[in-house]
């Protein structure tokens, strides 16, 4: 891949999640239409490392490779998210609940609730930078594909982020919107350039590794928050229709490359 067009993908996915910030903040988004956009990033990544990632990660490296890859990355972000968390993390109809709330009486998550979902987007950028990044060192056409799916990703997560804000903030919440997904789009871009620029040149086993990490990761953060904050806000069920979408999208790019 020419470095014109990395620097493309790059700039794109940079600019999706200011871009989102910004439309949040001068019209707010309805809850269909973030169900919908939500939706259809969740389905847009799934079908990024079901339909090219991880098959090329296991066709440059080999099969166990891919594996390995997948299962750090994976790990890397659901530590992430401990730390952020303090240790402590279940869900609203979890039995382990009140354990949880009496963990956080003691020890409070490591921000409120918009620094934790903004600090860690800003956190699992770095990571979907450096997969774009070596997606273009290892295949043109799975470096447009998983640039697409993240453009659409950071597009959507950024409407996410400033209604959270919005909620937390009252009426005058345009300069912390702004700078959450500000940062965003700048980890992103930097993550990428470094992927291009210090990890092309590693071996195929190497970048193989890199390409299925970068896909656990990614798998990590749609399963954990992309598909959970677009079914709550579901109309119809509007979150999977949209996921659907995503994915047959990314399905159709993904065999019209190839060809």
């Amino acid at each position: 891949m020419e470095f014109a067009t990395l620097l493309a993908i790059a700039l794109a996915g940079a600019l999706a999640s200011p871009l989102g910030g910004a439309l949040a903040l001068c019209r707010r988004p309805t809850t269909l239409a973030l169900s919908i956009a939500v939706g259809f990033a969740a389905g847009a990544l799934l079908g990024a490392f079901a339909f090219e990632m991880l098959p090329r990660a296991a066709q440059m490296a080999s099969l166990p490779i891919a594996v390995a890859g997948f299962t750090g990355g994976f790990a890397f972000l659901y530590a992430l998210d401990l730390f952020v968390q303090r240790g402590a993390s279940a869900g609203d109809k979890a039995s382990q609940r009140d354990w949880v709330r009496s963990i956080r009486r003691r020890r409070r998550p490591r921000g409120d609730e918009v620094t934790v979902l903004a600090g860690g987007t800003s956190a699992e950028e770095i990571i979907e930078g450096l997969t774009i990044g070596v997606s273009a060192a290892t295949d043109a056409s799975v470096g447009i594909v998983v640039g697409m799916a993240i453009v659409i990703d950071n597009f959507s997560e950024a409407l996410s982020i400033g209604e959270l804000i919005r909620e937390k903030d009252g009426e005058r919440p345009a300069r912390r919107i702004l700078g959450w997904t500000g940062l965003i789009g700048a980890a992103l871009f930097a993550a990428a350039m470094a992927g291009w620029f210090l990890l092309r040149h590693l071996s195929q086993d190497l970048l193989g590794l890199l390409l299925a990490g970068g896909a656990g990761a990614m798998f990590y953060l749609t399963t954990t928050e992309l598909v959970p904050e677009a079914e709550s806000h579901q109309f119809q069920q509007s979150s999977a229709i949209a996921a659907a979408a995503g994915l047959l999208v990314i399905f159709s790019l993904s065999h019209l490359s190839a060809r």
